[in-house]
């Protein structure tokens, strides 16, 4: 009886940690990001590749849109470059007098950049590793 406290400590620590994860729509059931019009979700791990000097070639870019929107990837499962669930988290900053809208490829991440909406930030804020997995239904 002794060990169910500490396994309940142990799993709201885990818990806590997926919440705080700057993917995170915190893993299954929640929506992380959009993928070519596709919504998926992930487990967040506690895996941090930042400051490694792994080369960027090996992360998949996600956009991170801010004001509560759900982030944007590049790439899935199944997609020839995708990097297997390596992650790098770009910010993205919306331009003065934009209205913040849910975009959902990447495509129309760089359509809205190119057109002068929104800035992508240059250097990741994250980078780390995570499961892909598409809600199914859409």
């Amino acid at each position: 009886m002794i060990r169910r406290p500490a396994a309940m400590a142990t799993a709201a620590v885990f818990v806590l940690t997926l919440g705080v994860s700057s993917v995170a729509a915190g893993g299954p059931p929640s929506l992380a990001f959009y993928v070519d019009g596709t919504r998926y979700r992930t487990l967040g791990t506690p895996t941090d590749f930042s400051g490694t000097g792994a080369p960027a070639s090996t992360f998949d870019d996600i956009y991170a849109l801010g004001s509560d929107l759900i982030n944007v990837a590049e790439a899935k499962p199944g997609d020839t470059d995708f990097n297997g669930g390596r992650w790098m988290v770009l910010p993205v900053t919306w331009a003065a007098g934009v209205t913040p809208v849910q975009l959902t490829s990447a495509e129309e991440v760089q359509a809205y950049a190119d057109a002068g909406m929104l800035t992508i930030a240059s250097s990741p804020v994250r980078q780390f590793l995570c499961p892909v997995i598409p809600v199914t239904g859409n």
